[in-house]
């Protein structure tokens, strides 16, 4: 199940005046197209295309703020249909997951297709917004599916045609093939699919090591992979990207608090704490620069991240200008243990946390915005 256009089709719903005309999600004079309706992709404007190319494609685009709250409530409300389908649900992001609905035929009395049928009926009747769906044997095959009638599509590939339907097909459709991949094939003489089925798994895994394996398997419809109704998180981090590129400390640490704040706000959400804490840089010639340290003990609390990533910082600027800053933690664990070490040199950290631990309580009742410090002003 993949919603179509995602933010672009939420915000159409809640400004209909917005319906009939192109726009972009996203904005900033440096920033990225979050989403584009079809509208605008009829003029070739991409997801994480520059602002400025989406512009000269399309000058006549209405240009959207991100609302997450808005897409957030959305993606909640679809998945709460798609859980009186089934429990088995793997989320891929807010507006797209893999259903299995093996066995719910009894449950259900109808077959899975007329199940995902009603549900696109359900979703745009009672959310507002369309769906494309793919239905097949594995999930290789479904998210293959689900992207070959967009907008409004819905495609099925049986098991039976399954061979037939991928005959013909360019390497680059398979899973993991990207453009690298696929000019490495075409070196091979390995173009379409129908190029790998000469090979043997042993020869393809000499060549190309695991992913050998894998287009082996891929190449002839087999995807072994299951549905995990409980995939873990593995990272969570905020980054943004400057209107003007920008080597300036004190500008640079304001947003590297705010974004600390943000990431901090993820993890007690989620009640997970991270071991490691990561910055991420892009120079102002579009090079990625990225910095991690391990901690004693996970961090939770937007006081240790920023201070551990400030310390990162400093040593990057050098590096600079900036175009984007983005900080996160990864290595997840439970909340649990979250800054329990003590640091001598660092005596006021606990009361630093007890401080935080107080605003967190007054921005829970009041709103985000209610009390910050005054690093957040940079």
């Amino acid at each position: 199940m993949d919603c179509d256009a995602f933010y672009a089709s939420v915000e159409k719903r809640d400004n209909p005046e917005l319906r009939d005309l192109p726009i972009i999600v996203g904005g900033g004079q440096r920033g990225v197209v979050t989403t584009a309706c079809y509208l605008a992709r009829l003029h070739g404007v991409r997801s994480a295309m520059p602002m400025f190319q989406a512009r000269k494609l399309c000058p006549q685009a209405v240009e959207v703020p991100i609302r997450m709250g808005a897409y957030i409530e959305a993606s909640r409300q679809i998945r709460a249909l798609m859980d009186e389908l089934t429990p088995m649900i793997e989320p891929l992001s807010l507006d797209e997951a893999f259903l299995d609905l093996t066995g719910t035929e009894r449950l259900h009395k109808t077959p899975p297709a007329v199940q995902l049928a009603r549900l696109a009926s359900r979703i745009q009747a009672e959310v507002g917004i369309t769906i494309s769906i793919g239905l097949s044997h594995n999930k290789f095959l479904a998210k293959i599916a689900s992207d070959l009638d967009k907008p409004r599509g819905m495609a099925l590939i049986g098991r039976a045609e399954t061979s037939d339907f991928l005959k013909g097909k360019p390497v680059g459709m398979l899973w993991g093939v990207g453009p690298a991949l696929q000019q490495k094939l075409a070196q091979e003489g390995i173009r379409k699919i129908d190029d790998l089925l000469r090979y043997t798994a042993k020869d393809l895994a000499n060549r190309f090591g695991s992913m050998g394996l894998r287009l082996y398997d891929l190449s002839r419809g087999k995807d072994a992979r299951k549905i995990s109704a409980r995939s873990p998180v593995k990272s969570i981090s905020r980054e943004t990207t400057f209107n003007k590129d920008t080597a300036d400390p004190e500008v640079l640490d304001g947003y590297l608090w705010r974004l600390s704040v943000e990431t901090a706000d993820r993890a007690k959400a989620k009640g997970k704490a991270g071991r490691v804490v990561v910055l991420k840089l892009k120079t102002s010639d579009f090079r990625q620069l990225s910095r991690r340290l391990t901690l004693e003990t996970p961090a939770q609390h937007a006081d240790t991240i920023y201070t551990v990533a400030s310390r990162l910082l400093q040593a990057a600027l050098p590096n600079g200008p900036f175009r984007l800053l983005g900080v996160g933690i990864t290595e997840l664990g439970d909340e649990a243990a979250a800054d329990t070490s003590t640091d001598l040199l660092d005596i006021s950290a606990p009361k630093r946390r007890a401080i935080e631990a107080a605003t967190d309580t007054i921005r829970a009742k009041y709103g985000k915005e209610a009390i910050k410090k005054g690093r957040a002003l940079k």
